[in-house]
């Protein structure tokens, strides 16, 4: 093997931060020499003041110390030229199948309820980082444009970057996020109707580049409006996860959020009951906001359904859920020990067990 064939081999192990890919595999890098004990390389920025670019230079350099022989790494940070970003959005999508393509073997969940304050988005945002961390590929949407609160759960700052007319979405504990967040100063309000919401959602799905995913997941805004009918209409392969609290008001307004998926031909795959119940230090559980709303929820849903809707995990009040969630670092990798991250690690579990698969899915067909 050459010099310089070694100095690409070890290039190999680099990923892009964003895109998640080696950057030998995304035409990322330029010149590379191997001169005695020192190697030089040039790699190709995807844009100018790339917001990774100090992590890319690390893994460079890191990379290129583990050959053997090498003491000393130069580095040089460069910029793709107009042809090559062209070469490269072009490559990303020759690789990507839409989402709303019915081959597509990407597991999109919808995570509804049917009124805020139910604990839907950390929820969300704890599935997500869950199933990253047990190897799958995840992406998450802010679809609550209104309400959006999953920069902050998942502790993002950056914001996404853009490689012409193509977003690359920040990574955050090995997911891939967007939201409208991300594009605002500050915490002002977004003032959007229908058509607005619907452009911004399609948007998110077709500019956005989230490669090759296993799951992705939406965090809904409460309730039945614009959003969930768009959600059903833009990926009628997406399946409904709803979160409701015991109490009988939260979980009549929650089968409103889960019984329209007679009308948008939905499946709804469980119930969520969160709040469930808070452990005291004597091991009994007070029952704060009642109890047995997640199971009449389930039963309901099932009747009126046709088919079983599992109670699928029942989430106990807990402090770490709340610390976690304000230091933007998700319970069930800040405290995974805990009752919470017990009972939705479990629940990714569950989630994951479905395999990667075409089965049971309606397919075009065509005869010659």
């Amino acid at each position: 093997m050459s010099s310089n064939e070694a100095l690409l081999r070890a290039l190999d192990s680099v990923i892009d931060p964003e895109l998640r890919r080696p950057i030998t595999e995304l035409g990322m890098v330029g010149d590379a020499r191997l001169d005695g004990t020192r190697a030089e390389v040039t790699i190709l920025l995807t844009i100018d003041g790339c917001p990774l670019r100090s992590t890319i230079e690390a893994d460079v350099r890191a990379a290129l110390l583990t050959l053997h022989g090498v003491e000393q790494v130069e580095v040089a940070l460069d910029v793709m030229d107009p042809q090559q970003r062209a070469a490269l959005r072009e490559q990303l999508a020759s690789r990507r199948t839409p989402f709303s393509d019915p081959a597509s073997l990407t597991r999109v969940i919808a995570v509804a309820s049917g009124k805020g304050g139910v604990g839907k988005s950390s929820i969300t945002a704890n599935l997500s980082v869950a199933l990253a961390a047990r190897g799958f590929k995840v992406g998450l949407i802010d679809a609550d444009v209104h309400g959006f609160s999953i920069p902050s759960l998942m502790g993002i700052k950056q914001n996404p970057t853009r490689v012409d007319d193509m977003i690359l979405p920040p990574v955050a504990h090995g997911v891939k996020v967007i939201s409208i967040g991300m594009f605002l100063d500050s915490n002002q309000p977004v003032i959007w109707r229908g058509p607005m919401l619907h452009r911004a959602l399609e948007q998110f799905l077709s500019d956005v580049y989230f490669g090759d995913l296993d799951f992705l997941f939406l965090d809904l805004p409460p309730g039945t409006g614009d959003i969930a009918i768009s959600v059903s209409q833009l990926l009628p392969n997406s399946e409904l996860l709803v979160i409701t609290t015991p109490q009988s008001t939260a979980t009549e307004v929650a089968e409103r959020a889960g019984t329209i998926a007679l009308q948008t031909k939905q499946k709804v795959i469980g119930v969520v009951e969160n709040m469930s119940h808070l452990q005291m230090p004597d091991g009994s559980k007070m029952e704060i906001f009642g109890s047995g709303g997640g199971a009449k929820l389930s039963h309901s849903l099932g009747t009126q359904l046709g088919y079983p809707v599992p109670l699928m995990a029942q989430l106990p009040l807990e402090e770490a859920l709340r610390e976690g969630s304000d230091r933007g670092i998700p319970v069930v990798l800040s405290a995974p020990g805990s009752r919470a991250a017990i009972e939705l690690s479990a629940l990714a579990d569950s989630l994951g067990q479905r395999p990667r698969g075409l089965a049971g899915r309606n397919l075009p067909m065509s005869l010659q």
